[in-house]
């Protein structure tokens, strides 16, 4: 098991194994999700934005200006 040790201003060093798995290196990003209260993931946030196309597929029909009232009023946004 890897482990670090907090510094006084709240930073760690990621052990090298941990780098080579995540295939982060200096200059790379990453970020702690909470996936439940008190235990976090790290993640490899190095994936331009361009990664995400097609993640979402288009749907078949177009949604009206009507239907995107409809779905905004139903779930209580409108008016805030």
């Amino acid at each position: 098991m890897a482990t670090s040790t907090i510094t006084s201003k709240g930073q760690i060093t990621i052990p090298a194994v941990v780098r080579a798995a995540l295939g982060v290196s200096t200059g790379d990003r990453v970020e702690f999700v909470q996936v439940e209260q008190g235990c976090f993931e790290l993640v490899a946030a190095t994936l331009p934005v361009s990664a995400l196309k097609g993640m979402i597929k288009k749907p078949i029909k177009p949604v009206t200006l009507a239907e995107m009232n409809d779905a905004i009023a139903y779930n209580g946004v409108e008016g805030k």
